[in-house]
């Protein structure tokens, strides 16, 4: 197993889906032991499918504010997992003067859905629960994940979403030297 980093970024194209929801599951996960942040290559509003699906786990994006790579707290990573084709070409690219790690995971764009609303969300949480998996594989150390809003696993299955339909974004590995 690949040691746990102290510091995170997430990226995808335009940070309101995919890595706002890793970012979130993430410090769930971590609970205050990885500094993690998230950017999109061109910035939007966060999707309300996003917020709602993650309300279901009890994790709150609503106030969730898109960052470019530009816009961030901090400029240095351990790791950078980009979730979208471009975002892992512009991480590359940010990256090839430092030592840190770009890891490619592609994950699925719930916006590519088109159908009724409820088919829309279950593409949501499918994504969601992509990133969870993958999260709590690569980061999970001891017992320090959570479950839900209160405690234990990220999971459970709470399907009532009450928002409009939204638009989104997309998801190898690379160590940059």
């Amino acid at each position: 197993m690949a040691p746990i980093p102290t510091s995170v970024l997430f990226v995808c194209t335009h940070n309101a889906i995919r890595s706002p929801m890793a970012e979130a599951i993430l410090k769930r996960v971590a609970r205050q032991r990885i500094f993690v942040q998230s950017a999109g290559i061109v910035p939007a509003d966060i999707d309300p499918f996003t917020v709602a699906v993650m309300a279901e786990q009890g994790m709150d994006l609503s106030a969730h504010r898109s960052k470019s790579l530009d816009n961030l707290d901090d400029g240095t990573f351990d790791l950078v997992v980009t979730l979208s084709p471009e975002a892992h070409h512009r991480a590359l690219e940010l990256t090839r003067t430092t030592s840190c790690d770009v890891v490619y995971w592609p994950t699925f764009d719930p916006t590519a859905i088109r159908g009724t609303r409820d088919q829309q969300v279950e593409a949501y949480r499918n994504t969601r629960d992509q990133l969870i998996g993958r999260i709590e594989e690569r980061f999970q150390s001891g017992n320090a994940v959570a479950s839900g809003p209160a405690s234990g696993r990220i999971g459970g299955d709470s399907r009532s979403v009450n928002t409009p339909s939204g638009r989104g974004s997309d998801v190898a590995n690379r160590k940059s030297s």
